[in-house]
């Protein structure tokens, strides 16, 4: 490796950790919003901003500077829900990814809420990888139509995405729902959403897929 191998390595490994340092502070931030529109609001322009300039953008370079997403629904206050959340039977998963090899992931739990009068449940994984993860990936009946096929994220708390717990239940916001980096780029390697987090109706609120 070359001096300026090296120079570029740890220069995309620090702003791989900007990243993630701004995507935890808004996410703490947000978590502190009396309103959940204002904060998903914030959550919007904050992002906005990150995806059209920082250096680890999923955005691929040459299109930052005309780049006006991510774009996203309106915010649906009906859409925001609390989830009682229960242990389940341990099993381990290798999800598959948009890469080559799956990730390893175990399931730490169920989420059970209602929807749209629908009582809908989703599993709760944890990253089997050094100090973990929760993660909760969902797909939907918009997905491959108004929203990436693959699915969604409603939380990835490695990346610092968490919207908390209130009133000993987990906040599950699709408002707040967004894609993968590898909807944008596919030099981006990202888990997709499992068989069993399929919810049975169309989720249209979060962010959408445009060709």
């Amino acid at each position: 490796m070359t001096d300026h191998e090296a120079k570029r390595s740890i220069d995309e490994t620090l702003t791989l950790l900007d990243w993630k340092r701004r995507t935890s502070e808004l996410y703490s931030e947000i978590r502190g919003y009396a309103e959940p529109e204002w904060a998903w609001r914030r959550w919007r322009g904050v992002r906005r901003e990150m995806f059209a300039a920082h250096p680890q953008s999923p955005i691929p370079p040459e299109h930052r500077g005309t780049f006006e997403g991510p774009d996203l629904y309106d915010y649906d206050p009906a859409f925001r829900v609390l989830a009682d959340y229960s242990n389940a039977e341990t099993k381990h998963y290798d999800i598959a990814t948009s890469g080559t090899e799956p990730m390893r992931f175990s399931r730490a739990g169920v989420a059970a809420f209602m929807l749209r009068g629908q009582l809908l449940e989703l599993e709760l994984y944890w990253l089997d990888a050094y100090g973990g993860g929760l993660f909760v990936p969902f797909r939907d009946e918009t997905s491959g139509k108004t929203t990436y096929g693959a699915g969604r994220y409603l939380l990835d708390t490695v990346k610092g995405a968490d919207l908390g717990t209130l009133y000993d239940k987990l906040v599950l916001d699709f408002n707040f729902a967004y894609n993968p980096s590898c909807s944008y780029d596919p030099r981006w390697v990202c888990p997709l959403s499992p068989p069993a987090n399929h919810l049975a109706l169309p989720i249209e609120v979060g962010e959408r897929h445009v060709e």
